[in-house]
């Protein structure tokens, strides 16, 4: 296999550089970017067989659509003004009529449909995208790099040099401790001199699930709050709609209001302004939901992560029996050796994400789509261009 060093590849001062960019969408782009070149550099080292650089590539490029907005807005729209039709905006209308507001019902669905919010949802999944994005780049990144320029340049193995290399790692388990990365990169090492085709595979595959499990663990809060980016409360919703739609005599209407609520009751307002909210929330959470788990890789393979992955392992993964990583696909994979139940019915829980991530990085380890380059030139057109300097 050849010399990284035959080839250019980031430093440690470039990952440092590239996250120190302010304009998450720029920046995004050159992540992206990086985990190429990150990933083609130690492929020089293993052979063709895909590591977590090559999977990180696809999911920042994905990350970079949740940054951008790129057709959530317009699913969104879609879902809710169709959704504003419904029973639950007409009840919340009718609500309001009856306090004296005259506006007709549409007219009030328009001004629900504004004050919502909906595009604080969309900047909050954005920036919790974003920080996820620059967190695990300004570690892991940072990791690929340093082990390129030190122990992945030895020519034959010493394995006091990636002893030194790990020991700048600190001890513990994830979120706060690197003990995966101490062992992925003990397992990059030995493939990188590992003969054997078969064997070098599953200490790949081991060395890719570590580093995905700390990386996991590390994204679970910025996951959650990305799903999560919700809605007005229905107490929020209810002040900001009475004040609009009753400038002149909206103290008389709160009043009366407040007095209902001060002896223990709910007006019809609050019980419409509850129900459309907690409604609003499910529709808004399933939207941003299936913008969160869709994967592309490559330029034809489009996957679904909430459905089961339908594809095979490659033969060099079909049986395992590297001890390490049977104790690890035993603690991740509860169908081991099947990707039957690998769909994640729910992104944000982490037992489900692991996985489905076990899976894919199992099946697509040798896949050729994972080597392509992140953007076509027409991709690269479509982004700002500020973003691609």
């Amino acid at each position: 296999m050849s010399d990284p060093a035959a080839r250019p590849y980031p430093t440690a001062a470039d990952v440092a550089a590239i996250a120190a960019l302010a304009d998450p969408v720029a920046r995004n782009v050159r992540i992206t970017s990086c985990y190429h070149e990150l990933a083609r550099a130690l492929l020089a080292r293993t052979g063709p067989v895909a590591n977590w650089c090559s999977f990180a590539t696809w999911a920042s490029r994905q990350a970079g659509q949740s940054i951008r907005g790129e057709d959530l807005q317009r699913t969104l729209d879609q879902v809710i003004d169709t959704w504003l039709g419904e029973g639950a905006a007409d009840a919340l209308a009718h609500a309001l009529q009856a306090l004296g507001a005259d506006r007709s019902a549409a007219d009030i669905r328009r001004v629900v449909r504004r004050t919502l919010g909906l595009e604080a949802v969309l900047a909050r999944t954005s920036a919790a995208v974003a920080r996820g994005n620059l967190k695990v780049f300004a570690e892991i990144g940072h990791e690929f790099a340093r082990f390129l320029a030190g122990p992945a340049r030895d020519r034959a193995a010493d394995p006091a040099h990636v002893e030194d290399f790990v020991a700048a790692l600190q001890a513990g388990d994830p979120p706060t401790g690197q003990q995966y990365l101490r062992q992925a990169f003990r397992h990059y090492y030995q493939a990188c001199f590992e003969p054997e085709p078969g064997r070098r595979a599953q200490l790949m595959l081991l060395a890719n699930l570590e580093v995905g499990f700390h990386e996991q663990n590390r994204l679970q809060p910025e996951i959650a709050e990305a799903v999560d980016a919700a809605v007005l409360e229905g107490n929020e919703l209810v002040p900001r709609l009475l004040a609009e739609l009753f400038p002149r005599r909206g103290l008389v209407v709160r009043t009366r209001r407040f007095l209902v609520r001060l002896f223990g009751g709910r007006t019809p307002l609050d019980r419409a302004a509850e129900t459309l909210v907690a409604e609003a929330r499910l529709r808004v959470r399933r939207v941003v939901t299936e913008h969160l788990m869709t994967l592309e890789i490559g330029t034809e393979l489009r996957l679904h992560l909430g459905a089961d992955l339908h594809a095979q392992f490659p033969a060099s993964l079909a049986h395992v029996t590297q001890p390490e990583l049977l104790a690890l696909l035993a603690r991740i994979d509860p169908t081991p050796d099947s990707t039957r139940e690998s769909g994640a019915r729910d992104w944000a829980d982490l037992a489900e994400r692991m996985h489905y991530i076990a899976d894919l990085f199992r099946c697509c380890q040798e896949l050729p789509a994972i080597f392509e380059a992140p953007f076509t030139a027409a991709q690269l057109a479509a982004i700002p261009r500020s973003a691609q300097e």
